[in-house]
């Protein structure tokens, strides 16, 4: 029988929604023993912007972790361009999301990004990779920024810390659930929460709806590029993609906002009030139309 997955990102953010489950898992990547983190509270997921013109930072899981770190949970299914810079990026923007002008840097706290990758991003063969800011020597520079890199496609030893929830994030079926036999408090509790969202109706349909959603955008938009292409008004995009001139990607650009605009048009008319805000106000979600569809 079929259960819901945790890589499906609204499943994630629900899962680590859970208390018990985000001690166990951040004692299990992190090495530390579970009594010893006082707390793991949920944080703002939305990243301050100093001006109008910056890039919103949007993180899946926000924690603050035993009240003097910042912790980034993030699972991440398919491999992006630029993902390395992407994920330095997001470090980068929880690290100075705590000061503003004219604060001293005292109010820096130490920030760890822990990305679950359902892809191969190293040529290594471990699953778990630990980054930090260190010298040519290997001796550290400081331990406020670290990185945690962990692919669900690599083999881990079973006396691994990470293993049994590296076979939770993979399980699709209540038959891999069952042979997760574990003593551990926060798998077990992880295998229960699982089998729970399996059974909620409003999991259900919120992951059928945003797939629909999901199809639909690319109807529309599949739908607005043909008929700008008949119109002449396409060819900006293509001298970009063939050529990749300057002045082909700048006027490409340009057409593909235009695309976007056509395409909150088409919200209006339908009165899809929630889609036409997020594709109005976003400004991260029309950068992000614009790269998923090569505009």
């Amino acid at each position: 029988m079929g259960i819901v997955s945790l890589k499906e990102d609204y499943v994630f953010k629900e899962f680590m929604s859970i208390e018990t489950i985000r001690k166990y898992f951040l004692s299990a990547t992190l090495e530390v023993p579970v009594e010893q983190i006082r707390s793991a509270r949920l944080m703002n997921t939305f990243l301050g912007r100093r001006w109008r013109t910056q890039k919103q930072g949007i993180l899946d899981v926000q924690v603050e972790f035993n009240n003097d770190a910042k912790v980034n949970l993030e699972m991440q299914v398919a491999k992006k361009k630029d993902w390395r810079k992407r994920n330095l990026f997001y470090l980068a923007r929880m690290y100075t999301d705590d000061i503003r002008w004219g604060e001293d840097y005292g109010r820096l706290r130490r920030c760890i990004g822990i990305s679950i990758l359902d892809f191969d991003l190293t040529d290594n063969e471990n699953g778990h990779n630990v980054y930090r800011m260190r010298d040519s020597r290997g001796e550290d520079f400081s331990d406020m920024m670290e990185l945690h890199i962990i692919e669900l496609k690599k083999a881990f030893a079973p006396e691994d810390s990470l293993a049994e929830w590296v076979k939770l994030f993979n399980a699709t079926t209540e038959e891999e659930l069952d042979m997760i036999k574990s003593s551990n408090v926060g798998i077990q509790m992880g295998i229960k929460a699982m089998r729970e969202m399996s059974l909620t109706r409003r999991i259900r349909l919120e992951i059928e709806a945003r797939e629909k959603a999901r199809r639909d955008r690319v109807a529309e938009i599949e739908y607005i590029k043909d008929e700008l292409r008949e119109q002449g008004r396409l060819e900006g995009v293509e001298a970009g993609k063939a050529e990749g001139i300057e002045e082909g990607r700048a006027e490409g650009r340009a057409e593909g906002l235009e695309v976007v605009n056509i395409l909150n048009q088409h919200l209006i008319q339908d009165n899809r009030l929630d889609d036409l805000k997020r594709a109005t106000v976003d400004a991260e979600f029309q950068e992000e139309l614009l790269k998923e569809y090569n505009l």
